[in-house]
C-alpha cells in the first residue's frame, strides 16, 4: 500500500514538473521568437526570472527528483590508461598484442555497460578477430614499423562512434524507435578513415533521439548515465562517446556537432572534443543525411581522452582535406594573442555561468600570462548576445528536411500536437524534447523573412569581426557551457543553453573543449578554444599545453 502510494506520488510529481517544462519551454520559445524581450527593462526582469527558475530546477530536479548515484569500477587493467598513439607504437613494435588491447577495451564496456548504459551495438567477436589479423601480420615482418607507423598510424587501436555514424552491420538508428533493428550497409567516410588507418571499430553509442538534443536519452535505448555522478547528465548528442571516453572504454572517438554535440558532452564527461573549421570533415554516412546546404554547420570532429591524440586522429579523418589545416606548424606559444569572454554578453534566457567553470578560465588564462608572458585580452563582442538568433536563422536558411520531417523518417510530417497528446498518455514513441523541439520549429517560422535576413547578417559581421580579431596568431578563449553538468531532465528547462558552443557552429571557427580539472563535487570542468578559420592546429597547441598544466583527463573512478 505504502509502495503503491509512493510510486503514485512520484508520477504525480513528475507528470506536474514536464507540464511545467512544457509551458515554460513554450513561453520562453514565443519570447525567443517574437523579440519582445527588447529594452532593457525586460531584460533585467527576464534575467531576474531566469535566475529564479534555474533555481527551482536545481530544486527540483538537483534534490526532489534526483537519481541514485552508483559508484563505477576501478580501472584494473594499465592499458586503458594509456594513450592511442601509445598503444599504436606499443602494437606495431610488438611489446604488446593487439588482442590484449582490445579485449582491454571490450571487458570495461561490459563492466560499466549496466551502469552508464552507453553502448546500442557492438562487435566485439568481431573486433577480437580484426586483433588477431593485426598481430598476425605484425608477426609477418612484411612491413617495417616505419611502414606501418606512416601508412596505419591507428594499426590495432579500438574505437567507438555514435548512432548517427554509419558502421557496417551495426545499428543506426539515430535513437529513432521507427529505426529500431536497422543497420548501416556501409562505413561512413570518416569511419573509412579511420580504418584504413589501421583502427579497429569495437561500438556503437547512444544519443539523443535524432542527435538534436544535449541529453542523451531516448525511447528506443534509454539514458547513458555520467561516470563521475550517475545522476547527471553525459550530455548530447555524442553523449554516449563523451561517456565511453570519460570512464576508459574509448581512447579515440568520432563524434558530430550541429550545436555543441561533440563539446558539450567532452565538456560533461572530462575529455576532449574538436568542432574543426566548417568543410574540412565529411559528413557522408549519417543519419539523418545532411544536405549539402546544412554541412557548413554540421560537421564531423575528433574526440579523445588525450590532447596528445587530437592531432594524428585529426590528420586522419581529415583526409585529403589535412593540408588546409597546418597542422604540423610549430606553434610558439608565447608569440600567441589570448583574447577571452567570460560570458555570452547578457542574454537574459541563459543560464548565469556558473563560478567554477569562470575560476577555470581563469586558471588558464594566469597560467598563459605568468609562464609565457602574454597579456590576456577581454574583448566585448556585443552580437554575441544574439547567438541563439543567429544560429537559428542560419539553420533556417538551410535546405534541410525539417526536423518533424526527420521524425518520421521523412515520410510526410509528424503531427506535433497529436504527438503532445500521446506523450501525456505515454504513448508515444518519441521523448518530450525531440516534440518540444519539433513545436519550436513551427513556432519559428513564424519569424519574418527580413528579421531572419537580419540576423544572417549580423552572424556574417561577428564572423568578420573574429577573423579579424584572430588573424593567425590569436586565440579565443570562451566557456564550453554555462555550468558544469546538470542532474537529468534539467536541460529541459535551459534548452537554449547549448549556445554557448552553437555559436561557433554558425561562423564556421574550429573550437576544441579542454579539460581543466574537476568542481568541488567532483564535476569536470573546461574551456572552449577557439581560432580563426583553418588554424585548428593553434586551438590543439593550446590544449596540449593546459594539459601539461592542470593534467587534462581524470580518472572518474579516483573521485567517486
Amino acid at each position: 500500500m505504502k509502495r503503491s502510494f509512493m510510486c503514485q506520488n512520484v508520477i504525480i510529481r513528475k507528470g506536474s514538473c514536464f507540464l511545467y517544462c512544457f509551458s515554460f519551454f513554450f513561453i520562453q520559445a514565443i519570447m525567443v521568437e517574437f523579440g519582445i524581450l527588447s529594452t532593457h527593462l525586460k531584460d533585467c526582469f527576464f534575467r531576474f526570472l531566469r535566475q529564479l527558475i534555474d533555481l527551482a530546477v536545481w530544486i527540483l530536479f538537483g534534490v526532489l527528483l534526483r537519481e541514485k548515484k552508483h559508484p563505477i569500477p576501478p580501472i584494473r587493467n594499465k592499458l586503458l590508461l594509456e594513450t592511442a598513439t601509445s598503444l599504436a607504437l606499443k602494437i606495431r613494435t610488438r611489446q604488446v598484442q593487439c588482442v590484449d588491447v582490445v579485449s582491454a577495451f571490450i571487458s570495461r564496456i561490459k563492466d560499466i555497460q549496466p551502469i552508464l548504459n552507453p553502448v546500442v551495438s557492438e562487435r566485439f567477436g568481431e573486433a577480437i578477430e580484426d586483433a588477431r589479423q593485426v598481430d598476425n601480420f605484425i608477426q609477418s615482418g612484411v612491413k617495417t614499423t616505419e611502414e606501418i607507423a606512416k601508412e596505419t598510424p591507428f594499426l590495432g587501436i579500438p574505437f567507438t562512434t555514435k548512432d548517427s555514424v554509419s558502421v557496417k552491420g551495426l545499428v543506426l538508428s539515430a535513437g529513432l524507435v521507427s529505426r529500431k533493428g536497422v543497420k548501416a550497409e556501409e562505413d561512413a567516410e570518416v569511419v573509412a578513415l579511420l580504418r584504413k588507418a589501421g583502427a579497429i571499430p569495437i561500438a556503437i553509442s547512444n544519443v539523443s533521439e535524432l542527435c538534436m538534443w544535449w541529453e542523451s536519452n531516448n525511447n528506443l535505448y534509454g539514458r547513458t548515465r555520467n561516470p563521475y555522478d550517475t545522476s547527471r547528465t553525459v550530455g548530447g548528442s555524442s553523449g554516449g562517446e563523451g561517456c565511453l571516453l570519460g570512464v576508459a572504454g574509448s581512447v579515440i572517438s568520432i563524434g558530430s556537432d550541429i550545436g555543441g554535440s561533440i563539446r558539450i558532452p567532452a565538456f560533461f564527461n572530462g575529455v576532449y572534443g574538436l568542432k574543426p573549421s566548417s568543410g574540412i570533415l565529411s559528413s557522408m554516412g549519417k543519419y539523418p543525411p545532411a544536405h549539402e546546404s546544412i554541412c557548413s554547420y554540421l560537421t564531423t570532429g575528433p574526440m579523445c581522452r588525450y590532447a596528445s591524440d587530437l592531432k594524428p586522429l585529426l590528420k586522419v579523418l581529415a583526409g585529403n582535406n589535412a593540408s588546409k589545416l597546418h597542422l604540423d606548424k610549430k606553434v610558439n606559444l608565447s608569440q600567441l594573442k589570448i583574447y577571452y569572454m567570460d560570458n555570452d554578453g547578457g542574454n537574459p534566457h541563459i543560464t548565469k555561468v556558473h563560478p567554477e567553470v569562470l575560476g577555470a578560465q581563469k586558471k588558464v588564462l594566469v597560467h598563459f600570462e605568468k609562464n609565457f608572458g602574454i597579456k590576456p585580452l577581454k574583448v566585448s563582442l556585443t552580437n554575441m548576445k544574439f547567438a541563439f538568433k543567429m544560429w537559428n536563422s542560419k539553420m533556417m536558411m538551410t535546405k534541410q528536411p525539417s526536423f518533424s520531417s526527420e521524425m518520421v523518417e521523412r515520410n510526410g510530417e509528424l503531427n506535433t500536437y497529436m504527438e503532445l497528446l500521446k506523450w501525456c498518455f505515454k504513448l508515444s514513441d518519441h521523448t518530450f524534447p525531440a516534440i518540444g523541439l519539433s513545436l519550436f520549429e513551427k513556432l519559428r517560422s513564424c519569424q519574418s523573412p527580413e528579421e531572419t535576413q537580419y540576423f544572417v547578417e549580423m552572424c556574417d559581421q561577428l564572423q568578420l569581426e573574429f577573423q579579424e580579431l584572430l588573424a593567425d596568431d590569436g586565440v579565443f578563449l570562451y566557456p564550453p557551457h554555462p555550468e558544469p553538468a546538470p542532474c537529468h531532465n534539467e536541460p529541459i528547462l535551459k534548452f537554449a543553453n547549448c549556445v554557448y558552443t552553437a555559436v561557433f557552429n554558425s561562423l564556421g571557427l574550429p573550437a576544441l573543449q579542454c579539460p581543466v580539472g574537476l568542481s568541488q563535487s567532483g564535476i569536470p570542468l573546461g574551456v572552449q578554444i577557439v581560432t580563426a578559420k583553418y588554424n585548428d592546429h593553434l586551438t590543439l597547441a593550446v590544449a596540449t599545453e593546459i594539459e601539461k598544466a592542470f593534467g587534462g583527463w581524470i580518472n572518474p573512478s579516483m573521485w567517486q
